[in-house]
């Protein structure tokens, strides 16, 4: 499938202009790699219709008195984006950016449901960037010439997109992939305009030990699939790269618990998935956040 053009958003040249080429073999390391290449993490069952997140839970009619259904599942994967695209307050006929779009399904229902007049979805894995061409033929096609949806192929740390190109970028559980959350950082400040807004969602480490601890207790630590970050240095890191207004909320009460009981429902999940995150939320390892910031003034 061809890859859609670059996008023309913004103005001025990209202080990144070579475009990543969509090799076969993407610049990733090689267990992110695989797992959202050749195994495909959106087919993995517990990712109910396409989507790759845990979840947020608690818009769910009374989850704790029933059991939860395939239904359930979906709709906390697409309120999780809800959670994120309510931050910004005015998105109609503007421009937002998903880093880390996998499918492009978030940028789909960003379009459908927050009514931005465009969003590119951003993804470094040349598998990611097909398979949501091909999720989001449709809506790619429906009003040829608008380009209100579009894909693109590059890193979260050098987005080969213009400065000032977008109001509003946002994340859902990809950063705790990122090697270089600075570099990320310093893209998002370039590619915001003046007053635009940052969102992201994702699970960090709460204290120094989860360090040690959490490659011993989840083998995505363990495996190099995911980083150990510590949530109080992504928000220093946020806030060092000129972003104002930091703000982390922990949002790990709407994820954790209900998630964990989704997966302990089912008998083809619940001995085939680590659910340790239960246990390390618990023990004050790990939580789920909500980090907001806005673009730097001028």
């Amino acid at each position: 499938m061809t890859e859609q053009p670059p996008p023309t958003c913004g103005s001025g040249p990209s202080a990144h202009p070579d475009q990543p080429d969509g090799a076969a073999r993407p610049d990733l390391p090689e267990r992110v790699a695989a797992t959202y290449g050749e195994e495909d993490l959106s087919t993995v069952t517990a990712f109910t219709g396409g989507f790759i997140n845990f979840g947020y839970w608690a818009w769910l009619p009374e989850p704790a008195d029933r059991p939860l259904t395939e239904d359930d599942r979906l709709r906390s994967e697409q309120d999780l984006y809800r959670l994120v695209l309510d931050t910004f307050d005015r998105p109609r006929g503007r421009t937002a950016l998903e880093v880390g779009c996998g499918r492009g399904l978030g940028c789909a229902l960003a379009l459908r449901e927050f009514d931005f007049g465009s969003v590119i979805g951003l993804d470094a894995h040349p598998d990611q960037i097909a398979r949501a061409l091909e999720a989001n033929a449709e809506l790619l096609h429906e009003a040829p010439g608008a380009r209100r949806l579009e894909f693109v192929l590059g890193p979260a740390q050098r987005m080969p997109l213009p400065d000032a190109c977008t109001d509003f970028v946002y994340s859902v559980e990809a950063a705790q992939h990122f090697r270089d959350l600075a570099g990320f950082a310093r893209e998002v400040v370039r590619v915001l305009r003046p007053a635009g807004r940052f969102a992201l969602t994702t699970f960090f480490a709460r204290v120094p030990e989860a360090v040690r601890v959490l490659p011993q207790l989840l083998p995505p630590y363990a495996d190099g699939l995911d980083v150990t970050h510590l949530v109080d240095d992504v928000a220093a890191t946020f806030d060092g790269a000129g972003l104002a207004d930091v703000a982390v909320t922990p949002i790990g009460d709407g994820v954790w618990e209900q998630y964990d009981r989704y997966m302990a429902q089912r008998p083809e999940l619940r001995d085939k998935w680590p659910r340790q995150y239960l246990t390390a939320y618990q023990t004050g390892l790990l939580d789920y956040y909500l980090i907001t910031a806005a673009a730097p003034a001028g």
